[in-house]
């Protein structure tokens, strides 16, 4: 590797790391159907930021569990392998948010970055730390 690139991981790697990201697609949808929730019941009766909490709570529970199967179904060879899991939904998770939130809602740059300001009770932070780790408690529990 002195030629400065960066390798993932072995060609093998690379091919079973795919499975993965493919994975993540049903947690948008997922994802989606939770926040339709959101809008459709949660916001009916609290206020924006309560329906948020509660949103981040139910979909941090939901996607634990879908991520629970994937773990269960397509087992990480390794503990790096599952963190490397981990963070490819993490990156993949923020790239959409900001990409959709910009492109398609028409969002203010300042209105997705306050989702991730914990200090103003958003928990948006915590669901991506979990999306992040799950894959590798799950592993880890597996064993």
């Amino acid at each position: 590797m002195g030629n400065g690139s960066i390798a993932i991981g072995d060609g093998k790697e690379n091919r079973v790391l795919i499975r993965y990201v493919l994975a993540w697609l049903p947690m948008l949808l997922i994802a989606i159907a939770n926040g339709a929730l959101r809008q459709l019941e949660f916001a009916r009766v609290m206020s924006e930021l309560r329906a948020h909490q509660l949103s981040t709570i139910t979909g941090s529970i939901l996607i634990g569990l879908f991520i629970w199967a994937v773990i269960r179904i397509w087992p990480p060879s390794s503990a790096r392998q599952a963190l490397s899991i981990g963070l490819i939904w993490l990156a993949l998770t923020v790239a959409f948010e900001f990409i959709f939130g910009r492109l398609v809602m028409h969002h203010p740059w300042l209105r997705l970055l306050n989702d991730y300001n914990l200090l103003e009770g958003r928990l948006w932070a915590v669901f991506l730390s979990w999306l992040t780790i799950a894959p590798y408690v799950f592993f880890r529990i597996r064993r």
